[in-house]
């Protein structure tokens, strides 16, 4: 027994220094993929979020939706349909998407926070002109790319002692609305709140030597080894958009950008307050 109380005083000893690190400083978290659908990872990540707000560490969840987006376009008889991993966004689908990420997504989320404890508040990129977007590319409608992040509304949320969850939505100059990708969005609102870590949750364990190898995990990453990464098919496929952002928002000032296993419990206090992480983290 003497032993089992050695291991949690020296798990708590670990994560001191962490704690310290990291009070009143704001953590970004993009939340999406396998830890957003299955329910036990749903509530293990609404825990660490509610534990790291209730220690002091200012926590602003960024998340997405994709496969509720995919049920209820099923649902209106709609196909999805992708165009180099975007989904293509005509006008009764980002109608759509608007309906879920902003409404049902959203709530459900802070519905949760509230479950355990949190105290949270649900905004998308239209509130208090938060995500300003222009379109990206003619041959995807309406998705968007960001040419400005208005991040008052989220000082004002976690200054009033709220979570803010934040659904990618973005609005025009002329008021046209468009659907954004979750982690650009993350990673321009990690900079632009002058954050020190932002975490994308992903569907693997981080980015691996060999794709095929979960035990060639490469723990950290400079900046100026992306390209010679790429260059060695290292960095391939759907890891180049992920990578891409950690990078943007390494280059606008993040501190460090971890991209994380969510399909292990608790993986992001794992990689906040441990010596080891849970994943890849990118830096300068």
């Amino acid at each position: 027994m003497q032993i089992d109380y050695d291991v949690r005083a020296n798990v708590m000893i670990e994560a001191l220094p962490y704690l310290q690190k990291y009070n009143d400083k704001v953590v970004v978290v993009k939340y999406g993929g396998n830890a957003m659908t299955n329910d036990a990872l749903k509530h293990a990540v609404m825990e660490d979020i509610v534990m790291l707000s209730t220690v002091g560490i200012k926590v602003v969840l960024v998340h997405g939706g994709g496969p509720e987006i995919n049920d209820m376009l099923k649902r209106v008889g709609k196909e999805s349909k992708f165009v180099n991993g975007l989904r293509y966004t005509d006008e009764e689908t980002v109608d759509i998407v608007q309906m879920v990420l902003a409404g049902k997504v959203n709530k459900d989320l802070v519905s949760m926070l509230g479950s355990h404890g949190g105290t949270a508040i649900g905004l998308c990129g239209l509130d208090g002109n938060m995500i300003e977007a222009e379109q990206l590319d003619p041959d995807l409608g309406y998705v968007g790319e960001i040419t400005g992040v208005n991040p008052r509304i989220i000082r004002n949320a976690l200054d009033n002692g709220y979570i803010p969850v934040i659904s990618t939505i973005g609005r025009g100059k002329d008021g046209t609305v468009y659907n954004i990708n979750a982690d650009t969005a993350a990673a321009r609102i990690a900079a632009e709140m002058g954050a020190p870590s932002l975490i994308l949750l992903t569907d693997i364990k981080g980015l691996l030597e060999d794709k095929d190898d979960e035990n060639t995990i490469i723990r950290t990453v400079g900046v100026s080894e992306v390209p010679f990464l790429k260059k060695q098919g290292i960095i391939t496929g759907g890891m180049i958009p992920k990578i891409d952002c950690c990078v943007e928002a390494v280059r606008r000032g993040v501190k460090q950008a971890n991209i994380i296993d969510g399909r292990i419990p608790h993986s992001i206090l794992i990689e906040l307050l441990t010596d080891l992480g849970a994943g890849t983290m990118i830096i300068a």
